[in-house]
């Protein structure tokens, strides 16, 4: 199989997410997995020919509102599916996490202007060279 194709069982997967996302966030989902990948792709670090580093610890912000709705429906799995989905755009690319990958959701500490804002950084406590490099 070439590198970057899904096979099918990893598309209705991602149908699924799509799916779940939208639920509970009650907006298009691959909207959010995109910001989710471009914020990711867009802090890449290339320390090699064959090494490429990004942030492994992104925070999904949402208006409190929606985040409630989200906890009241069960959504607490979206974080863990956008981690999946993340870690899946990262293995296709070759991406190295600079650490344990996670996506959190939380509620917005101030009325945004989006439905939600994606910030994605190294976790301060961890340090990318604590890491082996991927062989």
């Amino acid at each position: 199989m070439a590198k970057g194709t899904l096979t099918r069982w990893e598309r209705a997967l991602e149908r699924w997410q799509s799916a779940l996302v939208s639920k509970a966030l009650g907006h298009d989902p691959v909207e959010l997995l995109d910001a989710l990948r471009r914020e990711c792709d867009a802090h890449a670090v290339v320390c090699s020919e064959s090494r490429v580093v990004v942030p492994n610890a992104y925070e999904v912000e949402l208006d409190a509102r929606v985040y409630q709705e989200l906890l009241r429906r069960g959504g607490g799995e979206v974080g863990q599916e956008l981690t999946d989905a993340l870690a899946r755009h990262g293995e296709r690319h070759g991406y190295e996490w600079a650490g344990p990958l996670t996506v959190r959701i939380t509620p917005a500490t101030r009325p945004p202007d989006d439905p939600y804002r994606v910030v994605g950084s190294p976790m301060p406590h961890v340090r990318a060279d604590a890491f082996p490099a991927a062989g």
